[in-house]
């Protein structure tokens, strides 16, 4: 039986940084892969939802060429094209990974792993059975699609990675669950033509955002998109045959060609035979890990959606790296705690550190700046006018503890405001920062401006 210093189990996102990392530091690693090199969020998540919400924008910009002059006719969607776009550039970062996992001497085997016992991995594979030895191990598994048993199984019910395998689109579609899978592919849908409607039980759609965020985005999905989105009731009597799927919406019927479930997640264990090594799982099915990431077995770690925190492929990522650390004998270090978040809605959201209802919640006081980007040149340049950025800072310190972005390119823009929040900057320090002019980066200087009123851009507060 061949002994590593470190077996990793699950190639996703968390678990091939792990492996490449403690490979830097020396460690012989293994790493066990029961599908494709990385995970979900590779393969059936993150990068294929954005290969087609990337045409789904270039579709939209095409209709909307007119507003600079330029007239296109004819332009139609094939959209299994759109799917052969995607598989390829899956296809390619799954080479990626296994170049540099293959480069780093990380040792792959393809299978099911599961715990003979704290120190022994079972893998179960087409050609049979192989024991390794590990030292210590990193549980990386990761999460799945959880889908209500009220809901019935047909063909013309999916989840989200059903969904993504569809080489036709419906004319008609329902989404269940107002959460940032459901409305993420609401979106890329609705762009290309689809009839959609959103159905989400809680009060609005989107709910950890700030309500000013969330108003934005469900304006424009409703507005721009023609997306329904029905808020604070339930989907039930769902139906599907052959014909279609309905279901009853308060006293209304819903039909469509395809209903969507997205509803949220659950943690990957099932077959690890935790037991065999001394673990076990929480009430509600995750592993849980210190702020190292260990678990309550020493030689065991266990990172990403598995553990029930941040579920976020970037989060992972940055687990696994400190978990391999810390697995490899380095100076113990925790888990970062500052995570930005983004969601490819129409409009994009990015969002890091506190939203002014935590700081309610946290009893804080702060203060709070926005700038819109209609009074941005290089918005209007290229007419995408709907959105703001927006600071959240200690009322008494001036310290920046929290941003938000809604609207064009806020997925990117959102990466200025989580440096500034984790360097500490107080407003007035990012406010004498000078930002390029005409960009979108520039919002952020000026909302910070607008923190202490003072903001050159935007008409003064009316006085009372």
């Amino acid at each position: 039986m061949e002994t590593f210093d470190l077996v990793v189990i699950g190639a996703g996102p968390g678990g091939y940084p792990a492996a490449i990392r403690a490979a830097q530091l020396g460690a012989s690693v293994a790493i066990v892969e029961k599908e494709q090199l990385g995970g979900t969020c590779l393969n059936w998540g993150c990068i294929p939802t954005k290969a087609l919400i990337a045409a789904s924008d270039v579709f939209a910009k095409i209709k909307h060429a007119a507003a600079f002059g330029i007239t296109v006719k004819g332009a139609t969607v094939d959209y299994a094209a759109m799917i052969g776009h995607k598989n390829k550039v899956v296809s390619q970062l799954q080479g990626g990974i296994k170049h540099l996992l293959t480069a780093n001497g990380v040792k792959q085997f393809a299978g099911t792993a599961a715990f003979k016992d704290r120190n022994t991995i079972e893998i179960t594979a087409k050609d049979g059975v192989t024991l390794v030895g590990a030292k210590k191990t990193i549980i990386a598994t990761g999460s799945t699609s959880a889908v209500p048993r009220f809901i019935p199984q047909h063909e013309r019910v999916v989840e989200s990675r059903a969904f993504l395998d569809l080489t036709k689109l419906p004319a008609t579609m329902i989404v269940l669950g107002g959460g940032f899978i459901g409305c993420e592919l609401a979106c890329m849908a609705a762009q290309l033509g689809v009839q959609v409607t959103v159905v989400e039980l809680l009060e609005d759609i989107l709910l950890l955002l700030d309500p000013d965020v969330r108003r934005e985005v469900r304006a424009q999905m409703e507005k721009t998109l023609g997306i329904r989105v029905l808020t604070g009731k339930a989907l039930a009597d769902i139906q599907a045959d052959a014909r279609g799927v309905t279901g009853k919406c308060g006293e209304e019927v819903l039909k469509a060609d395809l209903l969507l479930s997205a509803v949220g997640r659950k943690p990957v264990t099932e077959g690890l035979q935790l037991e065999n090594a001394g673990l076990k799982t929480n009430e509600r099915g995750f592993i849980e890990v210190d702020d190292y990431g260990r678990t309550n077995v020493a030689a065991i770690f266990a990172i990403g959606d598995v553990t029930g925190k941040t579920q976020l492929a970037h989060y992972a990522t940055s687990q696994g790296v400190t978990a391999a650390e810390n697995a490899c004998g380095r100076k113990l270090h925790k888990n970062e705690t500052l995570v930005p978040n983004v969601i490819f809605t129409v409009p994009e959201v990015g969002t890091v550190g506190l939203s002014e209802d935590d700081a309610k919640k946290q009893g804080r006081a702060v203060v709070t700046g926005k700038f819109r980007f209609g009074g941005l040149g290089r918005a209007l340049a290229l007419n995408e006018p709907a959105g703001f950025v927006k600071w959240i800072a200690d009322a008494a310190t001036d310290q920046l503890l929290g941003a938000a972005a809604v609207g064009a390119h806020a997925t990117e823009l959102v990466a200025e405001a989580a440096l500034a929040i984790r360097s500490e900057l107080t407003v007035q320090e990012l406010g004498r920062t000078i930002h390029a002019h005409p960009t979108f980066g520039e919002s952020w200087m000026e909302a910070a401006h607008a923190v202490h009123g003072d903001c050159i851009h935007a008409p003064p507060k009316a006085k009372r």
